[in-house]
């Protein structure tokens, strides 16, 4: 189960760097229907759009760095997680608002809503039950 976490994480966090840095780069034009930056309102989506992507490739590299820690801190993973299920939150708060948005954006907010229990469930301890983890072998008693 570690080396599967190890791998969505490396996976989440280089995905994540990417389309940050693509978002970063592009700014309104990645954006599908967006428009273009020629009003003040365009520019300043496009400020906001190379701002908070900044932010997502930190995001990403937040990723990057759990993975590479032995054993992997499951904490992190579960607020890194909680970060992703909140933003599919506000994406289907914005679909009950305001009605469907680009089609591409529909895969995504099932992505964020579907993988981030699967991070939590992944970042169990090795042993763990409902009612909470197992001791390990050598500091349990036996009667």
């Amino acid at each position: 189960m570690a080396r599967v976490l190890k791998w969505l994480a490396v996976t989440m966090g280089i995905a994540c760097v990417a389309i940050g840095v693509y978002h970063v780069v592009l700014g309104i034009g990645s954006v599908p229907g967006e428009g273009t930056a020629d009003t003040e309102a365009g520019i300043t989506v496009d400020s906001r759009e190379r701002f908070y992507n900044a932010i997502f490739v930190g995001y990403g590299v937040a990723w990057l760095w759990a993975a590479r820690q032995t054993p992997i801190p499951a904490t992190v993973v579960r607020w890194l997680a909680g970060v992703m299920f909140l933003g599919g939150i506000g994406r289907v708060l914005s679909m009950v608002q305001y009605g469907a948005p680009h089609w591409f954006q529909i895969p995504l907010t099932v992505i964020e809503l579907v993988v981030p229990p699967l991070f939590v469930w992944l970042s169990r301890p090795a042993g763990a039950t409902p009612s909470g983890p197992v001791a390990p072998a050598a500091t349990r008693r036996t009667p």
